[in-house]
């Protein structure tokens, strides 16, 4: 049953437009990173791993993969700070599909917030650091 969800999430981040996925190359890794409105996830989706659907919350998504496209599993940490100078502190859960890896974390905002997201990847003797930035929008 558990595997319906997980490949709902996965189609579910395969269809997500392509514009919202962002790609990095840090170090030996392809990082591949979006963020969005957790009302995109279906219920049963965000009941299965534990997230809030909500037009409050974005989703933050990251996959990390080695140069020849495999997935890596990696730890995770991060912050998310608006312009305001308020910093959230995020947690990601890893999510395995197959040979795919996902790590999301959850994040409040209020409408037409910016943050600055600065996180740290670490994994198979490296470190590197992947920062970007988005504005977030409720969905009426």
């Amino acid at each position: 049953m558990k595997t319906a969800w997980m490949s709902g999430l996965l189609a579910l981040l395969m269809i997500l437009p392509l514009k919202a996925e962002q790609m990095k190359e840090l170090g030996p890794w392809l990082v591949h990173y979006n963020a969005f409105n957790s009302s995109f996830l279906t219920p049963e989706v965000a009941k299965a791993y534990g997230l809030e659907r909500s037009r409050y919350n974005a989703i933050i998504n990251i996959a990390v993969q080695d140069k020849q496209k495999v997935a890596q599993a990696v730890g995770i940490t991060g912050e998310a700070k608006n312009l305001t100078g308020t910093i959230r502190t995020l947690s990601f859960q890893e999510v395995k599909e197959g040979d795919a890896i996902y790590y999301l974390a959850t994040l409040p905002y209020r409408n037409e917030d910016t943050y600055q997201f600065t996180l740290k990847i670490i994994g198979g003797g490296q470190q590197q650091a992947l920062t970007f930035q988005q504005t977030f929008y409720i969905d009426d």
